[in-house]
């Protein structure tokens, strides 16, 4: 299956093991807008919605097989994909029918027999929500802030963002969907103060060389925490460099040490090249950054990530 484009694409997996159903809800949503995947059974869209990673999956309540029901389960389950709001489809309508809907994870309901224009004003409400939670995450990445939200009652991480998950694997490992021990310890006491802002100092983390920083930054609208992650390293002050003025790895090498008070035949000799080579990357720092000087280049990466900077040390 090809990588769809997660900037532009809103995309819905529809299931159900009705062929009728599946052409009249692909229809309707093909033609407002969306990028439609289908699945006819239970397997096949947990396949999917691992490998696609849907904004909103339309899943039939009673299919052959894996029925709606242990299909929510298993998504909610996984760490990949219980962000992804589930909207059942269902002729059931007993109360009890509801509960086990929203008990297995489900967002949402309609009811048979489908109505389109009522399942596009649900599936509506609830991609405005994944939209802006997916743009609130790429936004933290791109500035490179890697964060989790963390459930304080049972230590579970609620989401993520792809750098936080690779540093969190770096230092321990998959660590699925649960905080190591320590952390787990550090949240409690945090939770334990009562206040919204907890006044509780950063955790730190060693491993080898390397340092990882936890810090917490008040609680999201659904009461789990915001933990930011940071690493105190010279390979993690490039990194945020690079990510945070989208400069190529010779560049925030070069304002790396510029930073740092180095001249240019200074820089020359740390990274083996010659100093007019160092002066032309400059030239491409200073365009991108938006400054005339050396100087200026410094004051703008250390408002921007003056934390790392510091913690870097002096060479």
């Amino acid at each position: 299956m090809p990588t769809l484009d997660r900037q532009n694409a809103d995309i819905v997996l529809i299931v159900d093991d009705v062929p009728e159903n599946l052409s009249l809800m692909h229809d309707a949503l093909d033609e407002a807008g969306y990028t439609v995947l289908v699945a006819t059974g239970g397997e096949t869209a947990l396949a999917r919605a691992r490998q696609s990673l849907p904004d909103v999956i339309l899943l039939d309540a009673v299919m052959p097989g894996i029925d709606g029901f242990e299909v929510a389960r298993r998504l909610k389950a996984d760490f990949s994909t219980q962000h992804i709001p589930i909207i059942f489809m269902t002729g059931l309508t007993e109360t009890e029918h509801v509960l086990a809907a929203f008990e297995a994870g489900s967002s949402d309901y309609v009811t048979k027999p489908i109505r389109p224009p009522e399942v596009l004003a649900r599936i509506a409400a609830h991609m405005r929500t994944a939209r802006q939670t997916r743009q609130a995450r790429s936004a933290l990445d791109s500035i490179g802030q890697a964060t989790l939200a963390v459930r304080p009652a049972d230590a579970v991480i609620a989401w993520q963002t792809p750098q936080a998950r690779k540093l969190m694997d770096e230092f321990f490992g998959d660590t699925v969907d649960t905080l190591p021990a320590r952390l787990a310890e550090w949240l409690t006491s945090a939770a334990d103060q009562d206040s919204d802002a907890p006044e509780m100092p950063p955790l730190s983390v060693m491993q080898e060389s390397r340092r990882l920083m936890f810090s917490l930054h008040g609680h999201t609208a659904e009461g789990e925490w915001l933990v930011l992650l940071r690493e105190e390293s010279d390979a993690a002050i490039l990194d945020a460099i690079t990510n945070a003025f989208r400069l190529t790895p010779r560049e925030a090498e070069v304002l790396f040490w510029v930073i740092k008070g180095k001249t240019s035949r200074d820089i020359g000799d740390i990274l083996g090249t010659s100093p007019r080579t160092v002066n032309k990357h400059l030239e491409h720092v200073f365009e991108k950054l938006g400054v005339e000087t050396r100087t200026a280049a410094a004051t703008v990466a250390m408002n921007k990530i003056g934390p790392q900077l510091a913690a870097g040390g002096d060479h």
